[in-house]
């Protein structure tokens, strides 16, 4: 085997090495019963990310003027616990925070019905932790959305 197809299958990872060798591994939501494009497919990651970063500023801007007194050090520390009241809130109410609202996503339970109030805090607990949101299965889910039996869909 040739060096460089090695270092270059450990560079782009194995999901990489494995379509090389002819894996087809769908795309995504496939596995959910998902459309691949459009409403209800899954949301792709970037507008995730983008969605996350509106309701961090959101929260921060909310700690900064209604729970710290105008202290930006002290309004960091409340921007967490004022995000997760939040998503627990808007999540289990309208299936969606006000960044997931402005990029039209959202979370719902894999049937895609809206997920109960239980199944959003165990969402919402386990995002607050911040590691299984950072661990993603194949169909882009988060170990938080997996543990909920949830799925942040394109609207």
């Amino acid at each position: 085997m040739d060096n460089r197809q090695v270092i270059g299958s450990w560079l782009s990872g194995p999901r990489a090495a494995a379509e090389e060798m002819g894996v087809d591994f769908g795309y995504r939501g496939e596995r959910l019963g998902l459309p691949r494009d459009g409403r209800g497919a899954v949301a792709p990651p970037g507008r995730r990310m983008l969605a996350l970063l509106v309701d961090w500023g959101l929260c921060l801007l909310i700690a900064y003027g209604l729970i710290a007194d105008r202290d930006a050090a002290s309004a960091g520390n409340w921007a967490l616990p004022v995000f997760l009241v939040m998503s627990l809130l808007t999540v289990g109410t309208l299936g969606c925070t006000p960044g997931k609202m402005l990029l039209r996503i959202r979370v719902v339970d894999l049937s895609g019905n809206r997920l109960s109030l239980p199944r959003t805090l165990i969402r919402c607990v386990l995002l607050g932790l911040v590691v299984p949101a950072v661990i993603w299965d194949r169909d882009s889910r988060g170990l938080h959305d997996r543990a909920a039996g949830a799925v942040q869909v394109r609207l």
